[in-house]
This record gives structure tokens, sequence and C-alpha cells, in this order.
């Protein structure tokens, strides 16, 4: 009789097939969302890595500091720039001088000829350039010989505050050569209320 007892008490102890198919069920599950976790997981970390691969190498994210691009381009501006060398009169780019970055506007190319007369006046080959986006014009700090040739696969360029840029205008910083230029300068993302194409 003991030992029906002890028979009867062991095989209440074993689980249904309900049960076992629930368990079963929990451990796919949990097998499942591991899986959906570390792919979700790798996907947004590649995902972030391409990003900032695209962020480094094409579209730098720059701040500006200072005032030499005002009123274009103020203090604490982020701007976008793109990665190239298709260059024109106008155009404002972002370049490395002294472990720096530096961002000014495009006045002339290789070979042209630029002249500055003593109101600030700027001439490339001998026409005057139409500059809407200055406030006042000036000579700056200007030491080169006017009017000056640009050296060839080197760009000639100047600050939006004339009278306060130190630019190509003067030798401490000269024309730039392609090998300097991060890129040029075509989005501001901050602040919201000036966010747009530069």
């Amino acid at each position: 009789m003991s030992g029906k007892g002890n028979e009867s008490s062991f095989t209440a102890e074993l689980p249904t097939t309900k049960q076992l198919q629930d368990e079963l069920d929990r451990v796919k599950y949990r097998k499942s969302y591991a899986s959906v976790l570390r792919s979700t997981v790798y996907t947004l970390i590649t995902v972030a890595a391409i990003a900032v691969l695209v962020a480094v190498l094409f579209l730098p994210v720059l701040r500006i500091y200072g005032t030499s691009m005002s009123p274009s381009l103020n203090e604490g501006d982020i701007v976008v720039s793109l990665k190239g060398n298709d260059f024109k009169t106008g155009d404002v780019v972002a370049f490395y001088y002294n472990n720096k970055i530096l961002v000014k506007r495009v006045m002339a190319l290789a070979g042209d000829w630029i002249n500055i007369d003593e109101n600030g006046v700027v001439y490339v080959n001998n026409e005057e350039i139409d500059e809407p986006y200055i406030s006042e014009k000036a000579l700056g700090e200007c030491n080169i010989k006017l009017p000056y040739q640009v050296p060839e696969s080197r760009i000639f360029v100047m600050g939006d505050n004339r009278a306060t840029s130190v630019d190509s205008r003067n030798t401490s910083v000269g024309c730039v050569a392609e090998e300097q230029i991060v890129g040029k300068i075509r989005f501001r993302v901050w602040p919201l209320s000036q966010m747009g194409v530069i």
C-alpha cells in the first residue's frame, strides 16, 4: 500500500502536456525576443556608424565662431558643409588654417586677377563684383600688392565683415589651397528661425 501511495504521488508531479507546451512556447518566445533584440541593436549600431561616417566624410557639421562672416553667418550658428571642389565666386567655404577651421567667401579662383579699391569695391578680372551679402565695404587688413593674380590650385577668400576679417587680403592667411578645404557651406541648421540654404 505504501508503494502505491508513493507511485501515486510521483505521477501527480509529472507536468501535463499543456504545461510542457506552455514552457516550450515560453522558451521559444525568449529565444525569438533575444534574436530580434540582438538584430535591432546591430542594425542601430550599423546605421549610427554609417551616419557618423557620412557626416565626417561628406557632410561635416560646423559651428561658427567670431564675427568675420556677419551679417551672413553669426557666432553660434551651426552649418552643414558639403565636400567638393567645384567653387565659384560667392560660395561660402570652410577650410583648415593653423589647426582651426575658418569660414570665408570665395572671391576669385586660380588664375583670376583680383583688385580692391580704397573704398572696398572688389573687382575680379576687371569686373566689379555684386555683393548683396555684405553690409559695409572696406579695404580691411590688406597687405598684398594689388591687383593680385590667384596662384594655381588656390582660391582667394574674404570674410563678409570686411573691416575686421583677416583673410586672403593678408599674407598671414593668404590664398587657400585645395587640400585645405573642408567643404562648401550649404545649409544653416541653427538657429531654427534662420534655418535654410546659404
